[in-house]
């Protein structure tokens, strides 16, 4: 079944106004006629059950038949904070973070970092960023779409994670598992919690020392050095296992 977002104005008694890019996907590429069901999200994790009622040239009515109450969210806030990579491995990291059930992604300029953007750019990229993670969070069937903020340097994104419940940095010189077990028990629902991940050459040593000031924990992901697409989606993974119920 299709999903759709739309926001809270859109949303009325009995009908949903979607409209937008949406219509024109819905109705030439989709080809989708009255009376067929689609959901509908209103970007804050509930989920309506619509029959398409009617079309026009930029809007399309659905008639609200059910709503889910059932969440589809992890019971964590999780916010990825991603050193910038090279190449288009950002799309994919954001893609599979969206699916995996990220809340929220600060793209990260560090010192290893080989990518630079200018406003401009940056602009650019956090447009097409936002745009798949819009296309992950329906193909996973998210009950938020998770936003893709603009690139911050390293000092404002530890501004930024300071105040969450627990900040977790992978590093490759972190040792002991049973000391990365112990942290990840640590994770109750409700909490909000921060990714750090490193670019390809991996964090200077004193980003790791900078991160620990603001009580990070550096865990270890095994006795593998891994990718910094990898090792994202390796911590999410395992949030998400300890998590949902």
């Amino acid at each position: 079944m299709y999903r759709f977002f739309v926001e809270q104005s859109q949303i009325g008694e009995e009908t949903i106004t979607i409209t937008g890019e949406d219509v024109n996907h819905i109705k030439n590429v989709l080809r989708m006629k009255v009376g067929e069901t689609i959901l509908v999200s209103d970007g804050e994790d509930r989920e309506y059950i619509c029959k398409i009622s009617d079309f026009s040239n930029d809007e399309v009515q659905a008639k609200i038949e059910d709503i889910n109450g059932e969440t589809r969210e992890l019971p964590i806030e999780v916010t990825l904070f991603q050193a910038l990579p090279k190449g288009d491995k950002m799309e994919t990291i954001i893609q599979k973070m969206v699916e995996l059930g990220a809340c929220e992604i600060a793209p990260v300029s560090t010192k290893r970092c080989i990518v630079k953007l200018d406003a401009k750019k940056a602009e650019s990229k956090v447009r097409r960023w936002n745009a798949i993670a819009e296309s992950a969070a329906k193909q996973s069937k998210r009950g938020i779409i998770p936003k893709v903020l603009m690139p911050v340097s390293f000092a404002q994104a530890l501004d930024r994670a300071k105040d969450m419940d627990m900040v977790l940095i992978p590093y490759e010189e972190a040792e002991n598992m049973s000391v990365t077990r112990e942290v990840f028990s640590e994770i109750k629902p409700g909490m909000k919690i921060g990714i750090f991940i490193g670019p390809e050459g991996g964090f200077a040593e004193s980003e790791v020392e900078e991160a620990k000031k603001i009580g990070a924990r550096a865990i270890t992901l095994g006795r593998r050095i891994l990718r910094t697409e990898t090792a994202g989606m390796a911590t999410m993974s395992v949030l998400m296992y300890l998590m949902e119920e």
